[in-house]
Formats: structure tokens, sequence, C-alpha cells
């Protein structure tokens, strides 16, 4: 398991990932792939941040809201 400081707040993340209607199923399921592949290879979050992004605008939104960046 990875001993990354972020974990709590990416758990934050994927619960609000999984709970989004503004995301499709495809989104949401990429989105929490692209998590789960960062917490593994121990990437820097702003890596993470911009791969998200990409995804959906709705992690801009989502990001300020739970008060990272």
């Amino acid at each position: 398991m990875s001993s990354h400081k972020n974990l709590d707040k990416l758990e934050s993340i994927k619960e609000a990932i999984v709970k989004s209607s503004q995301l499709s199923e495809d989104e949401k399921s990429e989105s929490v792939k692209r998590i789960e592949e960062w917490v593994l290879e121990d990437k820097a979050f702003g890596t993470l941040e911009l791969e998200l992004k990409k995804i959906s605008n709705y992690f801009t939104e989502l990001f300020s809201e739970l008060g990272i960046k």
C-alpha cells in the first residue's frame, strides 16, 4: 500500500466521484482508475489533478469544494 500523504484526500475525491451526478459512468470509472494508478505509482498530486481535469471540468469545482487548490 502506498505511503502517500494525500490518501485521505484521495478517498474523499473517490467518494465524491461515485456520488456525482455530473459525471457519466465512464467518467467515474476512468477517474477512479486514474486515482488508483496514481497511488500505486506515487506520482505528484499536480499530475493527478491535471489528468482528472482532462476527463471533466467537474474536477475544478470538486477540488475547490474539498479545499484542494
